[in-house]
């Protein structure tokens, strides 16, 4: 199959591309490995795969491929012409002649139905604010600071302005300087960053490479010599969105071939207008450390790099450094840039709670045990026999033959005397324990755990759920609320499918809500600032009213998390998040404190 679409990495374990077949057919595949090298081995759009015990799923009603036991994938380039040459990173396998055949004829077809990557640009080519993918050589290298990684490249043309410069006087520069000198009219100065770092320092000088997802910058600078002149700055900027990092080209690849040939009739005469060059006398133009010493030199251009977070409204705000915010007076909106040091709870499912609209208070999702002692209490009451089989329903009765001879009521509510197919249905439970409402709510669309009144069926204490949906429990605040008694479901029976808001507002229950609640501690280099999250699925886009009862939710929000806040790794390296927050005053006896929240901010798609 082909590689029709961008090939992006999640991290340095998981990689993201589409494939297409003759017929095509897309299939969207995820691959996973604990080795980096045993990911699929591609350069570019338009790269052929051939992959073994890849597993097909549907997600979101679309089929996925994805990694499992014993999968192993080769890979060709897609040029007519090129050698037919398996890239893999297994010890053995099996290539027959029809397999050549077989890939000869895709690169037939792609020929005529796959569009080229228009990623691929030429350093001659290049426009300032564009992410491109760069062929080029290495002739140099050399390490700026512990976060930032300088490569000297060319691929045999000149840039439409002036290349920024690294000042390297104070650098061990790796590459032969004679050859440097010569290609100074043709080289650039890429500053890589971050997890790129590591890759960076074991490239060999002379080798090949494509660089992905290369950011170019034109930046204004003044000297004292000459007046705001314009240089193009190249970034390789932290994370691996949108395919971003660096991949060493064999000789035998075929744009190596066209690279060679380019070098060899680059003219190395040609003058190229003044570079500029990266004086120490700019760095005051840098945001100040934090006290924590956290922010490299280089972080500004670090600055430009995609946002694993995404802003949901008033894109007019002006980013704030945090230190111009820790000095104003609240209320205030702002907009930040920051990278989150730290955060809690660090075990994820503590941060889910359970809010009030109404009163604003915020209270602890019960405990499962604690919950099944509430129902136990309310088993010893004995089911009233005047209020089974009414108009609103019809009640069968059994007693339990282990427990005491505990009575167990379930009440059938009707649809206009009817009684409705079991997905549609809701019950009504009297003097049942927890085990058997989750099997009622594994079969029936609804239950409601009730006891015996005066003259109606009501609601337990509000400490137990008064509604269960599957294995979403819904609690009702109990400062708010006003019970009214079970027959007033007979107002919504032909209005509603059981819709949580509306049970509640007919019996009288102020609903609370599901909600993620942490603290954020972020770090821009200019100062240290927490921030408060409260929300209820906007944020992660994962519904706080699941994640409890779904493994692969918890799974993905860590993941998340491990990306904002990786361990083991300086802060450097971490992801910048974008954020809009807002500041307010609480009091607390007599002093009055700062607060801030965050709002109208979500996580990037790419990293859901």
């Amino acid at each position: 199959m082909y590689v029709q679409e961008r090939i992006s990495f999640i991290n340095d374990y998981c990689s993201v591309v589409t494939i297409v077949d003759q017929t095509n057919v897309k299939l969207t595949c995820l691959f996973f490995s604990g080795n980096y090298e045993a990911l699929p081995i591609i350069y570019k759009i338009g790269d052929i795969v051939r992959f073994h015990r890849l597993k097909i799923q549907i997600y979101k009603n679309e089929p996925q491929g994805i990694t499992s036991s014993g999968f192993a994938s080769l890979t060709f380039e897609g040029t007519l012409g090129a050698p037919v040459i398996p890239r893999t990173s297994s010890k053995c396998f099996n290539f027959t002649a029809e397999d050549h055949k077989m890939v000869e004829a895709l690169r037939v077809w792609a020929s005529t139905h796959i569009s080229p990557s228009s990623m691929l640009v030429q350093l001659c080519d290049v426009q300032p604010m564009q992410y491109f993918d760069l062929t080029c050589q290495l002739v140099g290298k050399a390490e700026v600071d512990g976060a930032s990684y300088l490569l000297k490249v060319w691929d045999g043309t000149r840039t439409p302005f002036p290349s920024w410069r690294v000042l390297i006087q104070d650098l061990v520069l790796e590459g032969d300087l004679t050859h440097i000198h010569r290609l100074q009219n043709l080289t650039i100065d890429i500053l890589v960053y971050d997890n790129h770092v590591r890759v960076a320092k074991s490239l060999k000088v002379g080798s090949f490479l494509r660089i992905y997802s290369l950011h170019t910058k034109l930046q204004s600078v003044n000297s004292h010599s000459q007046a705001s002149l314009l240089s193009l700055e190249f970034h390789l900027h932290g994370g691996t969105s949108y395919g971003r990092g660096i991949r060493v080209l064999p000789e035998s690849n075929s744009d190596v071939d066209q690279l060679k040939k380019a070098l060899e009739s680059a003219d190395l005469t040609a003058t190229q207008r003044s570079d500029i060059i990266f004086q120490s006398e700019h760095e005051d133009s840098f945001p100040a450390l934090s006290s924590s010493g956290s922010v490299s030199l280089y972080e500004v251009e670090r600055c430009q790099q995609l946002s694993a977070t995404i802003l949901t409204d008033h894109q007019y705000l002006e980013k704030t450094p945090l230190c111009a915010i820790l000095k104003q007076k609240a209320p205030q909106q702002y907009r930040i840039r920051a990278k989150l040091r730290s955060y809690k709870p660090r075990k994820l499912f503590q941060s889910v709670k359970l809010h009030c609209p109404k009163c604003y208070s915020l209270q602890e999702v019960p405990h499962e045990g604690n919950l099944d002692i509430i129902l136990q209490d309310a088993a010893t009451q004995s089911p009233d026999n005047k209020l089974q089989n009414t108009s609103l329903y019809d009640s069968e009765i059994w007693t339990t033959k282990d427990q005491g001879g505990r009575k167990v009521v379930v009440h059938f509510v009707k649809n206009n005397g009817i009684l409705p197919l079991s997905n549609e249905c809701l019950v009504l439970i009297e003097g049942g324990m927890l085990g058997e409402i989750f099997k009622l709510s594994n079969k029936f669309h609804s239950v409601i755990p009730v006891r015996s009144g005066p003259e109606d069926l009501e609601l337990l204490d509000l400490s137990a759920p008064f509604l269960i949906q599957g294995k979403v429990f819904y609690y009702g605040c109990k400062q708010c609320s006003t019970l009214r008694p079970i027959q007033n479901l007979n107002s919504v029976i032909d209005k509603t499918s059981w819709i949580p808001s509306s049970v509640a507002e007919v019996l009288g229950i102020v609903p609370l809500e599901y909600v993620f609640v942490m603290t954020f501690t972020f770090d821009d280099g200019t100062g240290v600032l927490e921030a408060y999250l409260k929300d209820s699925e906007k944020f992660f886009q994962i519904p706080a009213s699941e994640i409890l009862i779904d493994d692969d939710l918890q799974k993905n929000m860590d993941m998340i998390m491990d990306m904002f806040c990786p361990s083991g790794i300086k802060i450097d390296a971490y992801p910048w998040l974008e954020c809009f927050i807002r500041s307010y005053s609480v009091t607390n006896g007599m002093e009055q404190q700062i607060c801030y929240q965050i709002f109208d901010t979500t996580v990037a798609e790419d990293l859901i």
